[in-house]
């Protein structure tokens, strides 16, 4: 499994969002400048996003994007999940039941499904917030004197 350009620019993305979430709506050229991605890649993520749920967006003066939720709700498997689609390490379990003719003969198979298991759980256990906890935390033991 690779997290695409997409998936790791989306996420770079929401956390932006979660890190200035006080500041109202935040413009997508602002996020860009920020983040240092392209607008018109930033562009081609939000539809994702918007269809999910998980902006809520406002056009105009002051426009721009927000979280829907507080960052502790959104997690990086979630996120992961809308931009790349399956986080499956092998084509065979990407559906539910398994399709594969030889899953039942398959010896390898048990072997994928602890791999996913353990990616989903993994993921599935960060959320934006604790992303931008473990940041914090970095640099509160980083001064000098």
């Amino acid at each position: 499994m690779k997290i695409s350009t997409k998936g790791r620019y989306a996420l770079r993305m929401l956390l932006d969002l979660a890190e200035h979430q006080n500041n109202g709506f935040v413009a997508l050229k602002d996020i860009a400048e920020r983040q240092n991605i392209s607008k018109k890649y930033l562009e081609q993520i939000v539809p994702i996003f918007n269809k999910s749920n998980i902006l809520k967006t406002n056009r105009g003066f002051q426009g721009g994007y927000q979280l829907a939720k507080s960052p502790d709700k959104y997690t990086v498997g979630e996120i992961l999940r809308l931009t790349e689609g399956s986080l499956s390490p092998v084509a065979c379990l990407e559906h539910e039941p398994i399709e594969c003719e030889r899953s039942g003969e398959c010896v390898t198979l048990p072997v994928w499904q602890g791999l996913y298991r353990v990616i989903n759980e993994y993921l599935d256990g960060i959320t934006l917030q604790d992303i931008l906890d473990q940041q914090k935390e970095k640099y509160a033991n980083d001064y000098v004197i």
